[in-house]
């Protein structure tokens, strides 16, 4: 198999996903395009040699559909040779978009490929494109279907994170991500979005709140009670989960991933498309892999898929210098690293989008750039992303400097 290398990244600021964020007017092939343009003019790229494009859109409806990428490709002024696809694995699209682009590189039937994933999450709401999942009882049953919330305090439970662990845990994201900032880590691959008269709309994250602490969380109700006892979905985790006798709710804004909107796309290659076009490659794509999951939990499969992943290549847990794992609760992060014993100093270590939000079919893409730069930011060597999914599963990839 012919080796995938990761050329370059780039992705737009997380606007607020409501009708006063910063990007809520900007339709989201126009965030797609923005990344696109990027990724041509930073790299010289000529854009009809593109092989494909594929970007992760988790709900694509009404100004998200119509296959996406290809419309942001005519958006952002690319050859008509390029064409695009659109795909959905729920919150692990905008990686999975990368791992497809690496197994066509990888299968020798393109050479290079853009992948990514955009999500505009104040112009098209979550669950907006419907489905069996959410809406019919012969799917639900089976799935043990819950809000995603309800199976994160599921979690929190049956592994015993209480409220001010995972608020900790919240605090400690936001303050890593304002540090990042602050700092600059995110100046090379942070693209600002700009209208139409070159007048910048939005150039930072503006979800954050870095001057949060555990006394202002601590002020938050629990967001997820109401569904659980009144909906009667704590039943349906009891019944999956039978050691647990009641759901204890710790989870809510502050401490669960945030809605957003932006967009995100990496550039992937063999190594003979990037030497066509005098590219550098950064790192190699060593491994991918996704796998399902126990359902009531849900939000458990990036330790499932990581056991799969790390026996596939043969590694371990020591062989990995950073991990990037999506903040989508903090329940989830608190999990993985009880599950592996790894340290936090290894972990999430510029926050993540309990900080910065989660823009759904973009975030995969988005972690892996923050992981790949801050593995070169310390010269270490190895980093490995994955993402909680819903209806259970996981999804993770190994990249590697070279």
């Amino acid at each position: 198999m012919t080796d995938v290398f990761i050329y370059d990244h780039v992705r737009t600021p997380r606007g607020r996903g409501k009708k006063d964020g910063s990007l809520h007017e900007v339709p989201s092939v126009r965030l797609a395009a923005k990344t696109l343009e990027a990724i041509r003019d930073r790299n010289g790229l000529d854009t009809a040699t593109v092989d494909d494009i594929i970007m992760g859109c988790v709900d694509p409806v009404m100004d998200a559909g119509a296959v996406i990428p290809k419309a942001a490709a005519f958006e952002a002024g690319y050859s008509t040779k390029a064409p695009g696809m659109q795909i959905s694995r729920f919150c692990a699209s905008g990686l999975d978009a990368v791992n497809f682009a690496a197994g066509k590189v990888a299968a020798g039937s393109d050479e290079i490929v853009i992948a990514g994933g955009v999500e505009s999450m104040s112009r098209v709401g979550m669950g907006m494109s419907g489905g069996a999942w959410y809406m019919d009882p012969s799917v639900n049953f089976p799935a043990y279907f819950m809000p995603q919330g309800v199976s994160a305090d599921l979690i929190a439970t049956k592994y015993s994170f209480s409220r001010d662990d995972v608020d900790a845990y919240a605090v400690e994201s936001q303050k890593r991500a304002a540090h990042a900032w602050e700092n600059g880590y995110f100046k090379n691959s942070v693209i600002p979005v700009k209208d139409q008269n070159g007048i910048t709309i939005l150039d930072r994250d503006e979800h954050m709140r870095p001057g949060t602490d555990m006394q202002a969380l601590a002020s938050l109700n629990a967001s997820f009670q109401m569904p659980g006892e009144m909906g009667g979905f704590e039943a349906v985790g009891i019944m999956a989960h039978p050691e647990v006798e009641r759901i204890t709710y710790v989870h809510h804004a502050g401490n669960s991933s945030g809605i957003v909107d932006g967009a995100a796309a990496v550039l992937v290659g063999s190594k003979a498309g990037g030497e066509s076009m005098g590219l550098k490659p950064r790192a190699r794509i060593r491994h991918f892999a996704n796998i399902g999951s126990d359902p009531a939990l849900m939000l458990t499969g990036p330790v499932d898929v990581t056991e799969k992943l790390l026996k596939k290549t043969g590694m371990s847990i020591a062989d990995i210098d950073l991990f990037e794992l999506n903040e989508a609760f903090a329940a989830v992060v608190l999990r993985y690293m009880q599950a592996f014993d790894i340290s936090h100093d290894k972990m999430n270590v510029n926050g993540g989008a309990i900080a910065m939000g989660h823009p759904l079919g973009a975030t995969g893409a988005m972690i892996l750039g923050t992981v790949l730069d801050e593995l070169e930011r310390r010269d270490l060597n190895t980093a490995l992303v994955t993402l909680c999914i819903g209806a259970g599963m996981g999804t993770a990839t190994v990249i590697e400097r070279v």
